[in-house]
């Protein structure tokens, strides 16, 4: 099963836009991570890990982008006109790029980048948005070698280093992945879309208590949104807790919508050798059995074949 078809099944959250991450996407790139496929499927996800592009323009309160999506459309429209007059101006490049970013036109919010990274080659807020555009495009090593100039040691930048993390782990590097996310986290403490990212991390190698761990202390962070929560209910439907995660996805979701995707996720897992191989890792070393192991273990002996 590949990761278009998982997508299928997956009831997107309520968001006109680009909605949370596709949680479902990543069911399948660790059940996939025993053949091989991991990266592949991640990269057909786009980059399912964290909104990359999502700081870009934040700083300027004027240019909040609409919650309609035919507004965000019209949006678009008016500043792509600011645009096409005045292509040097950094504000209007900026709020044109995340435009078009929402309505999931990277490309082309890469060429608008890429025009305003020619003109200002040094300006780190610049190669900053220009480098998430192109992971979210899916040139990850362009990217990566762009966000490697967009801050410096003396004055590292905690969401190019969140960015920097996301392309490490769609490009299979795991433990340098949580690296950056650890740097990013002494910048921002318990922002939640790095533990975000970094609970994703974990849970792509499988260590699926820790990403349980790291995506809770997300989830309850006061500004955690859709996507952190729908991340937290994946990594506990991957491990039996099925009504848990049902739980989390109620947050956003219709019940019905909730319980679908909890389904979906079910389904997924039993299709696949992915239970067993997620258990073996899951698995405390001592191989001793607490009450949470053990109706996780039910749950997942209960699961259709």
């Amino acid at each position: 099963m590949n990761s278009s078809s998982l997508s299928q099944q997956f009831h997107a959250p309520r968001n006109p836009f680009k909605g949370a991450a596709s949680v479902l996407a990543i069911a399948a790139l660790i059940g996939l991570s025993g053949c091989g496929k991991t990266m592949s499927a991640l990269e057909d996800a786009k980059a399912s890990i964290g909104d990359v592009t999502g700081s870009i323009g934040r700083s300027s309160a004027s240019t909040t982008l609409p919650t309609d999506e035919g507004a965000l459309r019209r949006f678009a429209e008016d500043w792509g006109r600011r645009y096409d007059a005045n292509r040097k101006d950094k504000t209007t490049a900026l709020t044109y790029a995340r435009a078009l970013h929402a309505l999931d036109r990277n490309a082309q919010a890469v060429a608008v980048l890429q025009g305003l990274a020619i003109q200002y080659p040094e300006d780190m807020k610049v190669l900053g948005a220009y480098g998430k555009a192109l992971a979210d495009a899916g040139r990850l090593k362009e990217a990566a070698d762009i966000l490697s100039r967009a801050h410096t040691p003396e004055r590292p930048d905690w969401s190019v280093l969140s960015a920097q993390g996301s392309i490490a782990d769609q490009l299979g590097n795991h433990e340098d992945a949580r690296g950056y996310y650890e740097a990013a986290l002494k910048i921002r403490p318990n922002e939640p879309s790095v533990l975000s990212n970094l609970g994703l991390s974990y849970a792509l190698s499988k260590q699926l208590p820790r990403a349980e761990e790291t995506l809770l202390l997300a989830a309850h962070q006061p500004s955690a949104d859709i996507r952190v929560r729908q991340n937290l209910a994946l990594v506990l439907a991957l491990q039996g807790k099925f009504e848990q995660a049902e739980e989390w996805s109620r947050h956003d979701l219709p019940p019905m919508d909730a319980a679908a995707n909890v389904a979906a996720i079910r389904q997924t897992i039993s299709q696949s050798n992915t239970w067993s191989e997620i258990q073996k890792s899951a698995a405390p070393a001592s191989n001793s059995r607490n009450g949470k192991t053990a109706k996780a273990e039910r749950q997942a002996a209960a699961l259709p074949q």
